[in-house]
């Protein structure tokens, strides 16, 4: 059976970022459902705000470049976002815009090439008891739009810095259960959309 290629990643850099202790325990969800997991670190691949004056004086950043590889070369993105008043982080908006340009130098593994035809995710987590519930729709639509096919289950992960053990599962059986059937779903689509 092919065994998917999976990146997770968490939409905030700051080294205490209860999204980054969720992404963990996604990666791990999706390792167990079968995929390939790469957990990526948005730390790694610092980028300016995006400015078409910029992107046309000096191409895409090395960084964004290299992140456009690994996107091609998945199958598929789970992403973990904390709730900036109510909605995406900036750094996810700013990492999935620059991702989506296309690059002339290599223009097979960029652009809407690196998201078209994958299956995606999405996972909320905060401190507070909605989980990040509120992020989770404005996520969706911006991958929809970017033409991935996000799957229906969902989670919104509350009290986040409680939420995640030493083992790196989820400390709440009922919420482990459902980041399972959601990282088994994701698998399940991204296979399908290989075939």
């Amino acid at each position: 059976m092919y065994q998917p290629r999976i990146l997770v990643m968490a939409g905030s850099r700051r080294r205490e970022a209860l999204s980054r202790r969720v992404a963990e325990a996604c990666a791990l969800a999706v390792r167990t459902a079968g995929a390939e997991v790469e957990l990526i670190d948005l730390d790694d691949y610092p980028a300016p705000l995006y400015d078409g004056d910029l992107e046309a004086a000096a191409g895409l950043p090395e960084h964004v470049v290299r992140l456009q590889r690994r996107l091609h070369a998945s199958d598929g993105l789970l992403v973990v976002n904390p709730e900036y008043n109510g909605s995406i982080t900036p750094l996810l908006k700013n990492t999935l815009d620059w991702c989506s340009r296309p690059n002339p130098a290599d223009s097979e593994r960029s652009g809407g090439k690196v998201y078209a035809g994958r299956a995606a995710a999405v996972v909320g987590s905060s401190p507070g008891a909605l989980g990040g519930m509120r992020v989770l729709f404005h996520v969706r639509d911006i991958l929809g739009y970017l033409g991935m096919y996000v799957i229906p289950q969902q989670l919104a992960v509350a009290k986040a810095g409680e939420a995640v053990g030493a083992d790196a599962r989820l400390r709440d059986p009922a919420q482990q259960e459902l980041l399972d059937k959601l990282a088994a779903a994701l698998v399940d689509g991204a296979r399908r959309l290989r075939s």
